[in-house]
């Protein structure tokens, strides 16, 4: 069970940060500013690195209610998380079937093309456009000021697909908690640095667009399918 929950994490976290907003912005500030490879993948890591914090931490609240909650309520727990990951699952399905499906992180000072409900279907990513006229980009601005604020952005933004997967390990304890957070400290940033690095040996035509109009249906169907399991085999 624990091996089906780590796998599905990995696939979710891999997935979320395979996407553009993930690592595009950082291929185009490097080429902006002159960044050598080694410095834009470090960035990238560091980058990552507080985006997996960040969710990491998210996930230790939602671990700890998760087991004051099984500790009180026992068998039941397991129809509550596989409805919670249901639930979930709906939700994506209904995100792809309005259109598009995911939330764009934007750059400080960007301009966010999509509707406010960030379901806008995209035929190629924005970020060009959004990066062009920023600080992050721009000749004028410092070092630390472009470094910042790619970390801000991802930092800022957490694995919000990747929470859920916390709820339903939560009957393996810390050391379900300890396994699912390594996943996915593995998969976001191994994700982050393979596309970085393939973007900056040239690869500009990398094919991501697919993956990211249908990122939300792909989660959802992997929410619903662990939210069986959880029940199933809790059972």
């Amino acid at each position: 069970m624990l091996t089906t929950v780590a796998a599905t994490g990995f696939s979710v976290a891999f997935i979320h940060a395979a996407i553009p907003t993930h690592w595009l912005p950082f291929v185009l500030t490097a080429r902006a500013r002159g960044w050598s490879r080694p410095k834009t993948l470090a960035i990238t890591a560091l980058a990552g690195a507080g985006h997996v914090l960040v969710t990491t931490l998210l996930g230790l609240a939602i671990a700890w209610f998760g087991f004051e909650l099984d500790e009180k309520i026992g068998a039941a727990f397991p129809w509550i998380a596989g409805g919670l990951l249901w639930a979930m699952g709906g939700f994506y399905f209904w995100r792809q079937w309005r259109g598009g499906g995911i939330c764009h992180h934007h750059p400080p000072g960007g301009h966010h093309h999509a509707d406010e409900h960030c379901v806008e279907p995209h035929e190629q990513s924005h970020w060009e456009e959004e990066l062009k006229d920023t600080p992050l980009v721009s000749t004028k601005a410092g070092e630390l000021a472009a470094i910042s604020g790619l970390f801000i952005m991802l930092t800022l933004s957490p694995c919000e697909g990747f929470l859920p997967i916390y709820l339903s390990a939560v009957r393996f304890g810390w050391f379900g908690f300890w396994v699912l957070s390594g996943i996915l400290a593995v998969a976001a940033i191994a994700a982050m640095l393979l596309f970085t690095w393939l973007a900056l040996l040239g690869f500009g035509k990398i094919e991501v667009k697919s993956l990211e109009r249908r990122e939300a249906g792909l989660l959802g169907g992997l929410f619903f399918g662990l939210g069986v399991l959880v029940v199933l085999l809790e059972r």
